[in-house]
């Protein structure tokens, strides 16, 4: 646990923001390293052999200790988590889609096959470097028996260049923006990935057995959803709108958003408005989504737009340490229609895929609890 060094609450240790308070908290990585003199107390000999003055007899000085290196988590998805082009600082916290309440756990960093010798494979849950016989992580328990089992070999980057139908190819990458192995699209026209693939996409639970086809038409290369629970989600370009239609699902940090129509109910026999029932003037709201069949609070959208973020804003996250103080906004476009903008948050705005949608080389995808860069 982390106590916040301003008003004293207990968080988690991999929050990086005081859910009471909303304070930065300090951070393990950021503790002075322990200094260890290479000088030995008695001196260093001088040019002829002797030693200095008064270091006859003198007990050779012990070898220092060295620091026993610490696992810590990964920084989050911008879920991360499912941050992308790398992600920057934190990654955006990605945990199960409408399976019910999302973990607190900041997302695990991908599963990875074998390092080039094939002697070790990474932890997908800690990231933790393990020789490839043992069966569960020495830093944190996981069991890696699915991994190694499942785990494609790395292709080098000659032999990928020549190979056939090796041109589309997704990078899955950690919480930090390191790359944790990759996956070569076959030479198909379609491929279906998904946690029956193996490879990469192993260990994941939140990834459906068939979660997304990617296809390639052209030079264009496309993704689907193949009816997954937990969705496909593509990180938007800060800056850049995104065009928002009734029922589309966008997250940020650890929320998942639903933008809806905001209907009014009709008055009564006698004229009377009903209680509740909006004002003109109103696009839509968002409203939080919960569980699979279940929403949370509700925010209605004026014409003018709203902004979100933890700390300013006119929708507020405050709890939530991996959405930024200024995260995104949404608001009517001149065309009429309503866009999504990130306005350049640590961790991304990620939008999810309703039909089919042409990819850009350099996407980021989110898909259950890891990220996926589309290199083509």
């Amino acid at each position: 646990m982390i106590n916040c060094e301003k008003c004293g609450k207990e968080n988690q240790d991999h929050y990086k923001f005081c859910l009471g308070c909303g304070a930065e908290l300090p951070r393990a990585d950021a503790a002075p390293k322990p200094f260890h003199p290479q000088t030995p107390p008695h001196g260093v000999p001088a040019a002829g052999g002797q030693p200095p003055p008064g270091a006859q007899g003198a007990a050779p000085a012990p070898a220092p200790a060295q620091p026993v290196p610490v696992q810590t988590e990964a920084p989050p998805p911008d879920p991360a988590p499912v941050a992308a082009a790398p992600m920057p600082q934190q990654a955006p916290a990605p945990q199960a889609m409408l399976a019910g309440p999302p973990p607190a756990a900041e997302p695990a960093p991908p599963a990875a096959g074998p390092a080039p010798g094939g002697g070790t494979v990474d932890c997908p849950q800690c990231g933790q470097s393990n020789p490839q016989g043992n069966r569960f992580c020495a830093a944190c328990g996981y069991n890696l028996a699915s991994v190694v089992s499942q785990a494609a070999p790395v292709v080098s980057e000659a032999a990928a260049a020549s190979a056939p139908g090796a041109a589309v190819r997704l990078t899955a990458l950690r919480a930090d923006g390191t790359e944790a192995g990759h996956y070569d699209l076959p030479n198909v026209p379609s491929v279906t990935v998904g946690r029956d693939t193996g490879s990469i996409f192993a260990g994941d639970s939140y990834l459906s057995p068939k979660h997304a086809t990617l296809t390639r038409r052209g030079n264009e290369v496309l993704v689907k959803d193949e009816g997954s629970l937990n969705g496909v989600y593509i990180k938007l370009t800060p800056n850049q709108p995104w065009k928002l239609i009734y029922g589309d699902v966008f997250r940020i940090g650890q929320e998942i958003i639903r933008f809806e129509e905001l209907k009014g109910q009709p008055s009564g026999s006698d004229g009377v408005e009903r209680f509740g029932s909006p004002s003109k003037g109103y696009i839509g709201r968002i409203c939080l989504v919960i569980g699979r069949d279940t929403t949370g609070n509700a925010f209605p959208v004026p014409a003018q737009g709203i902004h979100c973020g933890r700390e300013r804003g006119d929708v507020l996250f405050s709890e939530d340490g991996y959405v930024s103080g200024l995260h995104c906004s949404i608001s009517k476009g001149d065309d009429g229609g309503v866009y999504l903008i990130d306005v350049g948050s640590s961790n991304g705005t990620f939008a999810r895929i309703n039909r089919e949608h042409a990819l850009v080389s350099g996407d980021v995808l989110l898909m259950g609890q890891q990220l996926f860069r589309v290199d083509f």
